[in-house]
């Protein structure tokens, strides 16, 4: 496996974005940078599952010393992204749609919890982050370009839970958000189920300027119920929620 600049890697000034200390942005360490590296390439499936994860390679190729890549390897086990093998190492875990399954409903608890508080506090500075990102998500879905579709889809979301004004529930989120992006990309593409999950990202935003709990948390249920007509052949015709 190699890992090179032509696979367009993300610059590190998105990493740094998403990182604050006290409220002041800060710069990522070597294992937080080689972690979002890893971890958008296994979302893209540029490492599919399966891959080994060589941490001489992966020092090789990202121009690192092992420390911070071992450090990364096992964060991406512990988002579910990576399982050690016993006497091999890590790998890249495989799809597994039961998996996907349960963590769309640990997510429905979660987030639409979340969306109902966000609706609630809702404030005008939150919705313009908001409509910033959704408009980003947008562009970038037409241009298609997946890996900037991704990173907006992810800050639009999370622009709703921050105004929730509970850091427990974003602790919560996150890794059940983390171990779903890898089914992520097909839902921001081109096609009427991609379009409606459009359509969704949007009323889930108005129902929050709306302050309308209720119809936040339905625009919530509707858009993950959405993954059952993506996934159709894997779920033989279920619910994505139905066990």
């Amino acid at each position: 496996m190699r890992l090179t600049s032509d696979q367009e890697w993300f610059t590190l000034d998105f990493v740094e974005s998403t990182l604050t200390q006290g409220g002041v942005p800060r710069h990522p360490t070597m294992a937080e940078a080689a972690l979002e590296r890893l971890r958008e390439a296994i979302i893209l499936g540029e490492l599919t599952p399966g891959t080994p994860l060589r941490l001489e390679d992966l020092a090789r190729s990202l121009g690192m010393s092992i420390s911070p890549i071992r450090e990364a390897v096992r964060r991406l086990e512990a988002l579910g992204l990576a399982e050690h093998v016993p006497h091999h190492g890590a790998k890249v875990v495989a799809l597994d749609i039961e998996e996907l399954r349960e963590l769309f409903s640990i997510r429905l608890a979660l987030e639409a919890m979340a969306v109902r508080r966000a609706a609630e506090l809702f404030s005008a500075e939150d919705e313009q982050a908001a409509r910033s990102h959704l408009a980003e998500l947008d562009d970038a879905r037409r241009a298609g370009d997946a890996r900037t579709a991704v990173r907006a889809h992810t800050t639009f979301h999370f622009a709703l839970y921050e105004a929730a004004r509970s850091g427990w529930l974003l602790r919560l989120i996150r890794p059940a958000w983390d171990s779903c992006e890898r089914y992520r990309p097909v839902l921001l593409g081109s096609g009427s189920p991609q379009d409606r999950h459009a359509e969704l990202d949007q009323e889930l935003l108005d129902a929050c300027t709306a302050h309308d709990p209720d119809r936040a948390a339905a625009a919530l249920h509707a858009h993950l119920e959405l993954a059952t007509d993506i996934y159709r052949v894997e779920l033989a015709g279920r619910s994505i929620f139905a066990f």
